[in-house]
């Protein structure tokens, strides 16, 4: 039976920054459990197979049934509350309500203070381990039988009743999934005819598209590795582009350091045009996978095709040309003595900036992607190198497993966002004194997760900014830091350090909060607004040269409504506790944003999410951070026109349910779940948003019905359901962030019992 380990480090490879805190892996134990509990295992699995085409994410299950055999006993049972559709809401059936919520919550919380959760959901990621793994010769060595077993079960899981797989969960079928998908099933032993018809249909799925030449970059990539590819067909990845000088705009070292970190171990790999071995598998897919014999394909023409399923960004024709030049370029002079003393020269300098990636993550990585092909990277260089080790020993930190099977997920966790989140939904609802355990917990781990140096060596040369003083999205061992979730780390270490050390501990070092503010303050774009990571670098411009075709907004580091906003929100709170310090810089800072985020808002009064699901999350930012910066509903149209656009989107049920389709079609427009359900995390933000804006003294009676959605929603047990995916990135790939069911609806609620129902009692009084 599988369990998951928190904060253990087990391993000699293995090193850390903060002794592990925060760390989260599964592992096979075939000696635990009860048979009452692997039923009740299996009966999960059975379930949301059955009810796969209809409720494609997972429920997390798996953690909450060892999480519940672990810490319910001793929990007070307290009778359900739900409320008719003409009933009046009082205040003892809201507290009624979060005190469920919160003490189911309070089960799921490990005991280093975090919150473990699923952070799965795009397809991609899982096949590209599989592909590492399978051509370092280590894929059973890693995954075991039980590994590889789940592993199968989750893909089989999310195939669409085409045949073929989306770039996340909820998404069509594509061709970069399915190919990808298909061929990490050959490689986990699956036949050619297996998955009771589930290959057949797939592969038919991929030869009625023309086979996989049409696969996008990405995955061209990924095949060529594996050698069911040839490299003839790819757009060239040149590693020279690292010796370009700085002052380029296209220099790697100013693209968005996602793209960076990815497209740094593909250019290795395709410099060295890397594959792994040629055995039977692989000639097998090369017979199963192309309408034509595989020696008759032209790569040249299969170098710019792409499915029109995946053509999320179609290549403009100045791109086109410039890979044309770059291929010409390269098979003819960059291979050829003596420039291919350049190439040599160009390979160094990026398995130098690949180790250095390495070690300053402690082998995480920034991402998924990039940890995956840095791990390659480093076995074709030296497949005994103690880089390799390090690397493999730290693959369980990113999978997941859930009901639905064996995930990679798209960091190793969401660690410190979810914390901060839910502390600050906690300390919404004034049941501090209940849940003082809790809270204290979770202050300890903020307190040890905040990264307390900067990244080794001269940041210039490897094109780092500063991390000393930042948190990052998941664990201080990830190594970078985010400008929103600094923000968030602050405002919440901020507002602990002012109760009783004795309710919630001893108050973070003020040096380190010094630290906080100081990197915040150095992520302030000229414009005003924060990016995500560093400043933004590079000119929108180079999105014509994107060459990802699945991916939108993926070359520079744009700025943000969430992470401008989160940026306002935590400098304000330091500024109160610490009127004096840098006080003129914090307040041109903050009055900067704020101008930012109002030169953005949209002309229907809604600002666009990059992170979530879409208008309604964006907005919620938007309002927050003109609040926290002085600006009210009586003073700011912006507000004013936010607030409209919320209203005009309630729907009849009284909630608020906004679908991914918002952040993916083109042109972006708003746009309900279908059936116009509602969803409970799209309802909170946008209750928090309007309470914030002082709705309860205009007209609560909005307020009232999606509250009432809320309520009516919760589970026997105090949780609430998992509804569709919720999170995003790239404007075209959606991500769970499972938490989100637990931590809105009870920060919305809180806000709702505080704001609006005792606002009125004392009213009335």
């Amino acid at each position: 039976m599988w369990k998951l380990r928190v904060s253990q480090g087990d391993d000699p490879w293995i090193k850390s920054t903060n002794n592990h805190i925060g760390r989260q892996y599964w592992e096979f134990d075939p000696n635990h459990g009860t048979l009452e509990e692997k039923a009740e295992v299996e009966k999960a699995r059975d379930e949301f197979h059955k009810n796969r085409f209809q409720v494609k994410h997972s429920a997390d299950l798996l953690v909450r049934l060892q999480f519940a055999k672990e810490k319910s006993c001793g929990m007070k049972p307290v009778v359900a509350t739900k409320i008719g559709d003409e009933e009046e809401l009082s205040e003892e059936a809201v507290a009624s309500t979060l005190r469920r919520a919160l003490s189911f919550f309070s089960t799921l919380q490990a005991e280093d203070g975090h919150w473990p959760s699923d952070f799965g959901g795009p397809l991609f990621l899982l096949p590209g381990l599989v592909i590492g793994l399978y051509v370092t010769g280590a894929l059973s060595t890693i995954l075991s039988a039980e590994h590889q077993q789940e592993m199968c079960r989750y893909v089989y899981n999310h195939q669409n009743r085409d045949g073929g797989w989306g770039l996340h969960i909820e998404g069509h079928s594509i061709m970069f999934c399915t190919a990808l998908s298909y061929i990490t099933l050959r490689l986990l032993g699956e036949g050619a005819d297996g998955g009771a018809g589930a290959m057949d249909k797939a592969r038919k799925w991929i030869l009625d598209r023309g086979g996989i030449t049409s696969i996008p970059s990405w995955g061209k990539m990924w095949l060529s590795v594996l050698g069911v590819y040839d490299w003839k067909g790819n757009n060239p990845l040149p590693p020279e582009i690292w010796l370009l000088p700085y002052f380029i705009p296209m220099h790697p070292g100013r693209m968005w350091c996602h793209s960076r970190m990815v497209y740094l171990p593909m250019s290795y790999l395709y410099g060295k045009r890397f594959v792994g071995p040629i055995n039977s598998m692989v000639l097998s897919l090369r017979r199963e996978l192309y309408l034509q014999p595989y020696h008759q394909i032209d790569w040249n023409q299969a170098r710019s095709q792409c499915a029109r399923e995946d053509l999320y960004y179609p290549h403009p024709l100045i791109q086109d040309i410039l890979w044309g030049f770059f291929h010409k370029l390269d098979e003819s002079l960059l291979m050829q003595w003596p420039f291919s003393k350049l190439r040599r020269n160009a390979l160094t300098t990026v398995m130098q900036h690949i180790h250095y990636e390495d070690e300053n993550t402690q082998y995480i990585c920034l991402g998924p992607v990039n940890k995956v092909l840095n791990m390659v990277c480093c076995w074709v260089e030296d497949p005994n190198s103690m880089a390799y080790k390090c690397h493999l020993s730290r693959i369980k930190d990113y999978l997941w497993m859930a009901e639905d099977g064996m995930k990679m997920q798209g960091y190793n966790g969401s660690q410190l966002w979810d914390v901060a989140l839910t502390v600050q939904a906690v300390l919404a609802s004034k049941f501090v004194d209940e849940y003082g355990l809790m809270l204290k917990k979770a202050h300890d781990f903020i307190k040890n997760t905040q990264v307390r140096s900067n990244s080794s060596g001269n940041l210039n040369l490897w094109y780092r900014h500063i991390s000393k003083g930042g948190w990052s999205f998941s664990t201080p061992d990830n190594g970078w830091p985010v400008s929103d979730c600094t923000a968030e780390g602050l405002k919440v270490v901020v507002r602990l350090s002012q109760m009783p050390s004795e309710m919630v501990g001893e108050a973070i070092a003020v040096d380190h909060l010094f630290d906080a503010v100081n990197l915040i303050l150095s992520l302030q774009n000229s414009n005003g607004g924060f990016a995500s990571y560093e400043l933004t670098r590079s000119y929108a411009w180079l999105e014509m040269i994107n060459p990802t075709e699945i991916f939108g907004d993926v070359m520079i580091d744009y700025q943000y409504v969430e992470c401008t906003s989160a940026a306002i929100q935590g400098l304000r709170s330091f500024s109160k506790l610490y009127p004096v310090h840098r006080r003129e810089e914090i307040e041109a800072c903050i009055a900067k944003a704020v101008n930012f985020i109002e030169g953005i808002q949209h002309p229907d009064g809604s600002w666009h999410g990059s992170w979530g699901v879409c208008y309604t999350y964006g907005t919620w930012f938007g309002i927050k951070g003109l609040l926290a910066g002085g600006r009210t509903y009586q003073n700011s149209s912006s507000i004013r026109r936010a607030c409209d656009f919320l209203l005009s989107k309630q729907l009849h049920s009284g909630g608020w349910g906004e679908s991914y389709r918002s952040s993916q079609d083109k042109p972006q427009v708003y746009t309900n779940l279908e059936g116009n359900k509602s969803h409970l995390v799209s309802t909170g933000w946008a209750m928090l948003a309007l309470i914030g804006a002082g709705q309860a003294e205009r007209d609560p009676t909005p307020l009232h019905r999606a509250a009432r959605v809320l309520i009516n929603s919760q589970m026997e047990d105090g949780d609430f359901p998992q509804q569709e995916i919720i999170g995003v990135f790239s404007s075209n790939c959606m991500i769970s962030y499972s938490a989100y069911r637990n931590i809105f609806p009870i920060w919305a609620l809180a806000e709702y019992l505080n704001h609006v129902i005792l606002l009125s009692r004392s009213r009335s009084v």
